[in-house]
């Protein structure tokens, strides 16, 4: 993914994650939500914007490769 230089807003990445949903597994797309509730830092937002942008027309290994980087996200969430 290319670099980007734009900060992306808690409420930026809640719509982006919305609007990529329907295309995720259930049960990340679930955690997303839980874990996006919280306060994240600035760095976290942008890389889980990126991670979801496009989400959609990206081939299936790729798609994979960005699932496992937003499961280190809500690795935690039960």
């Amino acid at each position: 993914m290319a670099e980007c230089n734009i900060d992306h807003g808690q409420d930026d990445v809640k719509k982006k994650l919305i609007s990529q949903e329907e295309f995720l597994p259930d049960e990340l797309a679930v955690k997303m939500h839980i874990y996006l509730k919280d306060i994240r830092s600035q760095e976290e937002l942008n890389d889980i914007f990126h991670l979801l942008k496009k989400y959609d027309t990206a081939s299936e290994e790729e798609r994979e490769e960005r699932n496992e980087k937003l499961r280190k996200y809500v690795a935690e969430i039960e």
